[in-house]
């Protein structure tokens, strides 16, 4: 056996400790959930359902809030330079480092009954604090940043002679956009946005501290978890537990086969 074999092997051999460690819990959650006859319990599970009904609309709902307002933010960031375009790109990565429940605490303080806007917005017949909207816009806030880091950094990788050559024929800028800068960048479009997805999917933090848990109302499958595991209801809070992951790994396997994608066609090209 050559040297470099046995050294490759010897690194593979220091991984297999960590990867267990990441691997076996989720293994053994999923299993348990699958196996167990938690999944099963799910289907009859009214508290499950609604959860889960409730946790799908609310996350397409703040998917396509984050599109609509951070697509145009993302080309901004990575095609223009502008005084002070640091601090708004710190500002938008700030949700990702910043613990969730100081997030909903920071959203109830702007929007709450006694916040800086939420006051004005209470004159006017409007409450937004433990409602759907709550949960849409907590979703949002920390879901958002990871769909405008991989546009950004896709819309920055498209060859700017490609979007000239457009303009020169005559192409609005619109059209630019449409027809030449989205398409390039669509694998980095499209892996941001399933990220996005999957992070609002698995919200709790925030959630909590600024929609509350009301059953129906704002309480999501990962406030289903917490709940019926401290009300002792095991199988619930696994099943519950084993949908999210179900759907995290399949958007992490989506995401993936996307960049596949991505690198193929840069190959082929």
């Amino acid at each position: 056996m050559t040297r470099p074999a046995r050294r490759d092997r010897g690194l593979a051999a220091l991984t297999i400790p960590l990867v267990i460690f990441l691997a076996l819990p989720v293994v053994t959650l999923v299993a348990r959930g699958v196996f167990g006859g938690a999944l099963g319990h799910a289907l009859t599970s009214r508290v499950v359902l609604d959860a889960l009904t409730l946790s799908l609309a609310t996350t397409v709902v703040s998917l396509a809030l984050t599109l609509t307002l951070g697509t145009p933010l993302a080309y901004v960031l990575a095609r223009r330079s502008f005084r002070g375009s640091s601090i708004v790109e710190t500002i938008v990565d700030l949700p990702i480092v910043v613990p969730p429940a100081v997030a909903g605490l920071a959203l109830l303080l702007v929007l709450g009954r006694r916040g800086i806007l939420g006051g004005t917005l209470d004159v006017v017949g409007i409450s937004i604090p433990f409602t759907t909207i709550a949960v849409v816009l907590a979703q949002a806030f920390v879901a958002a940043p990871f769909y405008v880091r991989s546009a950004r950094a896709g819309i920055a990788a498209v060859d700017r002679d490609i979007e000239d050559a457009a303009r020169v024929d005559g192409a609005s800028e619109r059209d630019v956009f449409r027809w030449v800068t989205a398409p390039l960048a669509g694998a980095a479009l499209a892996a941001g946005a399933v990220m996005s997805w999957s992070r609002a999917l698995g919200e709790f933090g925030a959630t909590i501290m600024f929609a509350g848990n009301v059953e129906g109302r704002t309480q999501t499958l990962p406030l289903v978890v917490y709940g019926e595991f401290g009300a002792g209801d095991l199988d619930a809070s696994i099943a519950a537990a084993s949908i999210l992951v179900l759907a995290a790994f399949g958007v992490l396997l989506s995401v993936r086969v996307l960049h596949w994608g991505r690198a193929l066609d840069i190959r082929g090209g």
